[in-house]
């Protein structure tokens, strides 16, 4: 990479840092680049429209090579995202590509870094029913599945939200 040559990093932040590190990066004037989403929160006594990151513990920096150690000193930045032991390129195309899924405000973006099938077999992470082993049965949509529960000689099914379950590999 030239010396003044731009390239997208992804940044690995503190934890509920995002919006410190975006605004210390900007005040020095480093481009930087944090995907929020706006989502509807609820306490226990309102609910408010917040905006979150789309990628919690994540920021994405639009640096030349004499930016990259800035970056690194900024408070709050943890390290680049590496893959191979160097610090990954983030093709333009695909940070343009979040761009336009944001700005499309009808359909709600939400990630999820587990891949799962029909067959796999589960634990609950969360819940009542936490660390229960069973197997998935169906996919009913992107937030929620199936699991038959084979504890006790006994066949439970229950309806669970992605986010509580994790694969156990064979």
């Amino acid at each position: 990479m030239f010396a003044s040559e731009k390239t997208w990093y992804a940044v690995y932040t503190k934890s509920r840092a995002e919006k410190k590190v975006l605004l210390e990066l900007e005040y020095q004037g480093i481009e930087a680049y944090l995907p929020l989403q706006r989502k509807l929160r609820q306490w226990s006594d309102r609910r408010k429209w917040v905006e979150t990151p789309l990628i919690s513990g994540y920021i994405f920096v639009h640096i030349t090579r004499r930016e990259y150690e800035a970056v690194l000193k900024t408070q709050g930045v943890v390290t680049y995202v590496k893959f191979e032991g160097q610090a990954a390129k983030i093709p333009e195309e695909q940070i343009d590509w979040i761009k336009r899924m944001l700005r499309q405000k009808e359909i709600p973006v939400e990630l999820h870094h587990k891949l799962f099938k029909v067959g796999d077999i589960i634990e609950i992470q969360a819940g009542p029913m936490i660390g229960i082993k069973g197997t998935l049965i169906s996919i009913k949509n992107k937030k929620r599945v199936a699991i038959q529960l084979e504890q006790l000689n006994l066949s439970l099914i229950v309806d669970i939200p992605v986010n509580e379950i994790s694969k156990i590999e064979a």
